[in-house]
């Protein structure tokens, strides 16, 4: 408490440009230019990815970021797109039939022996393509403010905080920050998984990774998910200490649909922040104008206050989790839903259905939590996709779900 309230007293003093209320009004300007049309989705290589990349690298400059990348603050990979989807990505320097995306790297250099890795993806769908759950005719802009702007946004604005206080403090922190906007994620991790295999500091110097991607809607619940709690002994104590502000759901694997994988997959403790999929999800309805601005900053808050308490800790153990994933039940059809990743009720609550699927033909709408699905029970997320991967394409199985306090039993065609 004692080092918040000087903290405090310091960052009053310093200049408008470095005011704690105009770096959170970036918040919003840094989504609301990310999630603009005019960069069409950023999707990977195309020219709306640049514009953004530059902007980002701009934001680090005017910060006071050291320069990180292998080119100022990028750090560009040139990649073959795969065609086979079960094989990895050919990073290449040949320039035929390739693609390159640009991390962007910045660094907070306080002379330490370890360093913090902050990192949000700010690539996305373009107008759609593989990937997209957009099911009309027309191309569209998926802006992706939510995915993942809005991990971007926060990451900017811990870096701002950071960089004020090492700037400030008579004592800088006992860890260095690097801050990295990566690109390629939502073609497989890619900027990632690059610069975990051609890292520009010392690998074995990195602390601990954090990860946000898709912070912006958070819910009047406060329901905060966060991975990888299980990849360091003490991030669980570190995480519930520091809380009051959010109902937190909790998973311990380090390995998941994120830039965080890359990270655990090299021996690197990580959390993953996340505050739930909606029905833009990867739509081009994930626009700025939706987004929860002050959950965010209470985002932010917390991060910034874990990162905090966890400088005197030294260079944290690492380990390994089981990786979930690998325990997922295969399946051949869907009901047609954006399941409720964040609800620990009994059940798989919907948090929207999409149009000509199995749940719309038969009335199921959002909020609706299935509990039964054929002869299986529905008590969680697993449970649910177990029971699904019975059922194949033609087939017909009864349906309940709780809506409310009404017990509604229906049939759904596959």
């Amino acid at each position: 408490m004692k080092k918040l309230l000087f903290l405090l007293v310091l960052v009053g003093a310093l200049s408008c440009k470095y005011k704690p209320q105009a770096i959170e009004e970036k918040i919003e300007e840094d989504v609301a230019f990310l999630a603009d049309d005019k960069l069409q989705g950023r999707q990977t290589g195309t020219k709306g990815e640049i514009e953004a990349a530059n902007y980002i690298a701009e934001r680090f400059e005017a910060i006071g970021l050291e320069q990180k990348g292998t080119e100022k603050f990028l750090q560009p990979f040139s990649f073959k797109p795969k065609t086979d989807p079960h094989k990895e990505v050919e990073f290449t320097t040949n320039a035929d039939s390739t693609i390159t995306g640009n991390n962007v790297i910045g660094f907070i250099n306080n002379n330490a022996k370890t360093t913090v890795v902050i990192g949000a993806h700010y690539d996305h769908l373009g107008f759609g393509g593989e990937g997209s759950l957009y099911r009309e005719k027309d191309k569209a802009v998926h802006n992706g403010a939510d995915d993942n702007a809005s991990g971007v946004a926060v990451m900017l604005n811990l870096a701002s905080r950071l960089k004020i206080k090492n700037d400030t403090a008579q004592i800088k922190d006992k860890n260095n920050y690097l801050f990295m906007a990566f690109s390629g994620e939502e073609m497989g991790l890619l900027g990632s998984n690059y610069f975990s295999k051609n890292p520009t500091i010392d690998a074995k110097s990195i602390n601990y990774m954090i990860n946000m991607d898709m912070v912006g809607r958070m819910k009047a619940d406060s329901i905060l998910a966060v991975y990888g709690t299980g990849t360091s002994p003490i991030f669980k104590q570190t995480l519930k200490s520091n809380n009051d502000k959010f109902k937190l759901v909790e998973n311990e694997s380090g390995v998941g649909p994120s830039d965080h994988t890359s990270f655990y997959l090299i021996d690197i403790p990580v959390l993953h922040f996340f505050t739930g999929q909606h029905e833009d999800y990867h739509k081009p309805g994930d626009d700025a104008e939706k987004l929860n601005y002050g959950g965010m900053k209470l985002i932010s808050n917390y991060i910034f206050n874990i990162i905090s308490d966890l400088d005197d800790n030294g260079k944290l153990a690492f380990r390994t989790t089981k990786n979930e994933s690998e325990e997922t039940p295969r399946f051949k059809v869907g009901l047609g839903v954006v399941p409720d990743y964040l609800f620990d009720g009994e059940g798989m609550r919907i948090d929207g259905t999409r149009e000509e699927t199995p749940a719309c033909e038969a009335g199921l709408q959002k909020g609706d939590v299935v509990i039964k699905l054929g002869d299986s029970t529905v008590n969680d997320m697993m449970s649910y996709m177990r029971a699904l991967s019975v059922f194949e394409q033609g087939d017909e199985a009864s349906i309940t779900v709780k809506r409310g306090e009404e017990t509604i039993e229906t049939k759904v065609k596959f």
